[in-house]
């Protein structure tokens, strides 16, 4: 089993890893106490494989069920260990190489322009709405909760995190607001009921076009709320507020000078800009190569320091900017958990190499914002510094406003 012998040797520096090979031999490999996992290789090619892309074949290899898990063990025990032990693997003096030598290749796979951007969306989010209900909460919003209370159910999270960003974007009567990439339609929705304004919605899923179109109708708010098919580069006019929420990941880093140079042109002096994204904490990275092949092609979490100098050349004020650290992986959580409780319905709409896949991707996300460099984070922008009150009371203030509305406009939670 040389070399992934050798590589695990470094690795587990705490816990125990068990591996049994494809001939039946267990291999051990232990450090200082800690969880113990027994995983099952049923391929002798994964022996280099796992040495040379494991960030890649790991994910594979569970997704195909040629690596697994025994006697107790489970992949989120593995994930886990695996990140016990991060430093050991980023330690090896291959890993190390093969980071370096990807550093000068990561912008050059981010391509998202016009067209190609849409089959990156499609790959995903057309996969079929009741998919996505069985495991998303009750209006389908498909990014970061933000649990106020421990207590909080998914729901209630859902619309805390609705709540608090319609009152960073500090809404007046009359105003024009866009929504770029506006999924099931949630947030323009949540955004015209509290206060009066229109909102136009852009996404480029005609699975989420057609069900927030919908949705809008059964609200009656059609008459302010409206979405379309549409690539948010290829917006016109003028919007008083501009708000994206878990877009910007699928942007890719040589488009972020396009991206904000749209906000700004869509924008008056006044305006205000709210962009809820992934991220993460540390220096820039490339994304997971599993993640962005099976997942989300083209997409990319940045660094603060990436989207910092891109805001600059821009000439916006960054006027508050917010991090969310365990949100996510509290949110996932839950996700994995729905998605478990309806696997059998699952593996009947799209059968069990699917289902394993989708495993691996709920359970590596939580991992990596639970004990991992993956955060999210609210920036606000606006292209006047008076544009935004100068302290925060307001949104506390405006939360409290629409909690109250909440209780009379829309359905509890």
């Amino acid at each position: 089993m040389f070399p992934l012998s050798h590589m695990l040797k470094s690795f587990i520096q705490k816990g125990r890893l068990d591996v049994i090979d494809a001939d039946g031999r267990r291999h051990v490999f232990s450090g200082e106490p800690g969880r113990a996992v027994v995983m099952r290789l049923a391929d002798k090619a994964l022996y280099r494989k796992l040495v040379f892309t494991p960030d890649m074949s790991v994910g594979e290899a569970y997704t195909e069920g040629t690596l697994s898990f025994e006697e107790g063990s489970s992949l989120r025990d593995f994930l886990a260990l695996f990140s016990d032990n991060r430093r050991g693997l980023g330690s090896y003096p291959l890993q190390k190489f093969v980071r370096k030598l990807s550093g000068p290749l990561r912008q050059r796979r981010l391509s998202n322009v016009v067209g190609k951007a849409q089959e990156n969306v499609a790959h995903h989010y057309d996969l079929g709405n009741d998919f996505y209900k069985l495991f998303l909460d009750q209006n389908m919003l498909y990014s970061c909760a933000y649990f106020r209370e421990e207590t909080d159910s998914l729901e209630q999270a859902q619309r805390n995190k609705l709540r608090l960003l319609a009152a960073k974007l500090d809404l007046k009567p009359g105003q024009r607001v866009l929504d770029i990439g506006s999924g099931w339609g949630d947030l323009a929705l949540y955004i015209a009921a509290m206060a009066e304004v229109e909102v136009l919605g852009v996404t480029l899923s005609t699975e989420q076009q057609k069900l927030s179109t919908e949705r809008a109708a059964a609200a009656g708010l059609s008459n302010r709320v409206r979405f379309e098919l549409l690539d948010y580069r290829t917006v016109t006019g003028t919007f008083d507020r501009i708000v994206s929420v878990g877009m910007f990941e699928h942007v890719g880093l040589s488009h972020y000078d396009e991206f904000f140079g749209q906000i700004n042109a869509l924008m008056p002096d006044d305006g205000i800009a709210l962009l809820h994204s992934i991220g993460h904490m540390s220096p820039p990275a490339r994304t997971s190569s599993w993640l962005r092949k099976y997942i989300f092609p083209g997409a990319y979490s940045p660094s603060l320091s990436e989207v910092f100098s891109v805001v600059e050349r821009h000439s916006l004020w960054v006027a508050d900017v917010e991090v969310l650290r365990l949100h996510y992986a509290k949110t996932l959580a839950i996700w994995e958990s729905r998605f478990q409780a309806n696997r059998p319905t699952v593996v009947e709409m799209y059968g069990e190499r699917f289902a394993r896949m989708w495993e691996f991707y709920l359970l590596s996300c939580e991992t990596m914002f639970r004990t991992g460099a993956q955060m999210v984070f609210h920036m606000q922008l606006c292209r006047e510094r008076t544009a935004v009150p100068i302290v925060r009371d307001y949104a506390v203030d405006t939360q409290r406003l629409f909690a109250a509305r909440e209780a009379e406009l829309l359905p509890a939670v």
